[in-house]
């Protein structure tokens, strides 16, 4: 069927209410409109599915989620045995229609006889993972688009383990979705009666104290916290979204006297109008709380993403500024933290690991292999680094004390599968109070790290693609790569590239070999001066990410070798 016949049977379709065909028929004169919404379904990957709101096929809106729960119920009925008891649980975020998401996920589940466990309102997205394991449940579903600008909204699917989705239930799902007719395909009990039945239960505060306790079982050194308390002072700010009740909580329970919410964006606001991006990554969104940390003295500054599962701090520098730090830098400054307090409470596991993915500074691998730990890689996402974790530790190989990817996501303990700013915001928090203990900020803490470690420095270019045309000059660029791969880039000469792809690595000279990472679309280049770029096509947005991990003798030189290399990445835009 041709988008042409696709947008016309959406307005002929009954399922559809009088406003939504009449935002169909608003665009009947707009054709690169029409094709844009009805060229082809969502994609169903491994992250779900997200898109901007608003009615058609290639949108997020109550009728592709009905379609993708009624997909997710089928797969899910079709384990057999007691999956439909264990059931799954539901949790939202705080965008516009994350709620009505919710609830109609819950509605199709429950007409396909699957408990369903319901958050009665918004929560973080690691809960949802927690809730998954917590009660046993064979799968969950999160309402959310992350950090996304406010059109977007989506569908992210958990399995029994709590982490996101495998690869061939995603497959699963998708292959469903094909065989379902959108409208006809749909069982769907009424909330209502649902909730009346029992088929929907709601889940609240008790499930928000069992996350709790867990969370403070991660606190390693709360002396340190005491020590300075009645002078240490912190800002945080939610970014109008879930975080705002349970980090300030968790927090508080840590032993912390002087947490300053910034009380704009303490408000839920699914417009994000204090800020013209909800993401930690994006420096001028933490505008409010500079402001209000200047204003009360603070030196410490954590924000969390919409759905609370990123967290981006900055700090103060000697000129009394205030630094982002990057993902990056977090996460080493984190990593060397928790060895160190490990080590002094004498709560450092026997044969500990840490974890990140490909496209995470080298330095990680650093800090952990000086201090005693085997590190690993995955590709990127929580889900491979849920993955190695489980199959670690269930061999004895290890235990993972710390993993993370450097777009600012961080995952500690046992409880959840999935990236937690809360459990994050608590061990930040403990560091740079114990930082402050020993007169030092966490700049001056990252700046001992490197004259410990060494120098390195990193940058993420985002590629931004969009719309159809986006898609086709994603897949080009992608494909150009693997047919003319470069023998130099900047005047360095490749040593080594990688195609994750098919697993396969091919040095200078043309001699082939294998590694074991393999089934993703990401490559992959060594250069001879040390440096590694890796390009990939984003999961969720339409645009190609270029990493740049440098390493140097001095901070000169890291900063030159990231700034030639970003100069290069910019023509790949074409």
């Amino acid at each position: 069927m041709s988008y042409r016949d696709m947008y016309e049977a959406w307005r002929a379709s009954a399922a559809l209410s009088q406003e939504e065909k009449a935002e169909l028929d608003s665009i009947a004169g707009d054709e690169k409109e029409i094709e844009s919404r009805f060229f082809g379904p969502l994609e169903f990957g491994t992250a779900g599915l997200r898109g901007t709101m608003c009615v058609g096929l290639h949108q997020m809106n109550v009728h592709v989620i009905r379609h993708a729960t009624q997909a997710f119920a089928e797969v899910i009925l079709a384990e057999g045995g007691d999956a439909a008891r264990r059931g799954v649980a539901v949790c939202y975020d705080c965008r516009n229609h994350s709620e009505e998401f919710a609830r109609e996920t819950a509605c199709v589940m429950a007409g396909n006889g699957i408990h369903v466990r319901l958050f009665d309102a918004l929560r973080p997205t690691p809960e949802v993972s927690f809730a998954v394991r917590e009660y046993g449940c064979i799968a969950g579903v999160n309402v959310t688009a992350s950090h996304n600008p406010k059109e977007y909204n989506g569908y992210k699917v958990y399995w029994q383990d709590g982490a996101q989705l495998p690869p061939h239930h995603a497959s699963a799902i998708a292959k469903k979705m094909e065989e379902l007719d959108l409208f006809a395909c749909v069982k769907r009990m009424d909330y209502s009666e649902a909730l009346a039945k029992g088929a929907i239960e709601l889940m609240g505060a008790e499930t928000d104290e069992k996350f709790l306790e867990n969370v403070m079982n991660q606190v390693n050194d709360k002396a340190a916290v005491e020590r300075v308390a009645d002078t240490f002072k912190m800002v945080y700010t939610p970014f109008h979204g879930t975080g705002y009740k349970l980090i300030p909580e968790a927090l508080r329970r840590l032993g912390m006297k002087h947490v300053i919410c910034v009380p704009e964006q303490m408000e839920i606001d699914g417009n994000f109008s204090t800020v013209a991006s909800p993401n930690p990554e994006n420096p001028e969104g933490f505008y409010l709380a500079v402001d209000l940390a200047k204003k009360e003295g603070a030196d410490f500054i954590l924000g969390s993403d919409p759905d609370a599962d990123r967290v981006g701090i900055m700090v103060r520098t000697s000129d009394g500024e205030f630094k982002v730090l990057s993902g990056n830098q977090t996460g080493v400054l984190l990593l060397d933290y928790l060895i160190g307090a490990k080590k002094r409470t004498g709560k450092l596991p026997e044969n500990p690991v840490a974890l990140k993915t490909i496209v995470t500074t080298e330095m990680a691998r650093k800090v952990a292999e000086s201090n005693g730990l085997k590190c690993y890689d995955t590709f990127t996402g929580f889900k491979f680094l849920a993955e190695k974790k489980d199959k670690l530790e269930n061999a004895g190989e290890g235990k993972v004390i710390f993993s993370y990817e450097e777009s600012y996501g961080y995952m500690l303990g046992d409880y959840v599968r999935d990236k937690d700013a809360v459990t994050a915001a608590l061990s930040l928090t403990e560091m740079a109070a114990w930082y402050a203990g020993q007169g030092m900020t966490l700049y001056d803490a990252l700046l001992a790290c490197y004259e410990r470690y060494g120098y390195y420095g990193e940058k993420t270019l985002n590629l931004v693609m969009p719309g159809l045309d986006g898609l086709k000059k994603m897949a080009a660029l992608m494909a150009g790569l693997r047919e003319n791969p470069p023998a130099e880039i900047a005047g360095v000469a490749v040593a080594q590239r990688k195609d994750y792809q098919d697993g396969s690595v091919v040095d200078a000279a043309g001699v082939k070999s294998t590694m074991e990472l393999s089934g993703s679309n990401v490559l992959r280049y060594e250069l001879s001066d040390g440096t590694s770029l890796i390009v990939r096509p984003s999961g969720t947005e339409p645009k190609v990410k270029v990493y740049i991990l440098a390493h140097g003798e001095n901070r000169a030189e890291t900063d030159g070798k990231v700034a030639k290399y970003a100069a290069w990445a910019e023509k790949l835009r074409g």
